[in-house]
């Protein structure tokens, strides 16, 4: 479970993302072929609408932290769907990792050790609902 202190710093460091919003998410993706360049075949030529989903979707994250209750079904529903794009629950850490480069190199000095530590938590909750979704979609 995240702390209350945990979510404000998710949701403060991501609105602090927000205004490069498209320089962020070209990071993300370049980061994330260049750990795992096998994953890029999932994706379209075209990165520019998956960066704004990438973006959307973390904003919707980042926001419903207060209300899991609501979140997780969202969670669940875009797991399934990752699923049916050949997404696999080893495909996971490596975008964590991923994300968590690219909000360093967003943010620089505001991001952190405290916040990283924010960030880790709250993407360890939801890739775990996400995991689940993809795994209980592959059986």
């Amino acid at each position: 479970m995240l702390t209350d202190r945990q979510i404000e710093l998710v949701q403060t460091t991501f609105a602090d993302v927000e205004p490069i919003a498209d320089q962020a998410a070209a990071l993300f993706y370049g980061r994330l072929f260049e750990l795992a360049p096998g994953v890029r075949s999932l994706f379209a030529d075209d990165m520019t609408e998956q960066g704004r989903k990438l973006m959307d979707t973390l904003g919707v994250a980042a926001s419903g932290l207060t209300d899991l209750e609501a979140l997780v079904p969202v969670v669940q529903g875009l797991g399934e769907r990752h699923a049916g794009y050949g997404a696999l629950p080893e495909h996971f850490p490596v975008v964590g990792e991923a994300l968590l480069w690219t909000l360093g190199q967003g943010l620089g000095e505001a991001f952190t050790d405290e916040a990283e530590a924010a960030w880790t938590a709250a993407y360890g909750l939801l890739s775990e609902v996400m995991v689940a979704s993809v795994e209980t979609a592959t059986t």
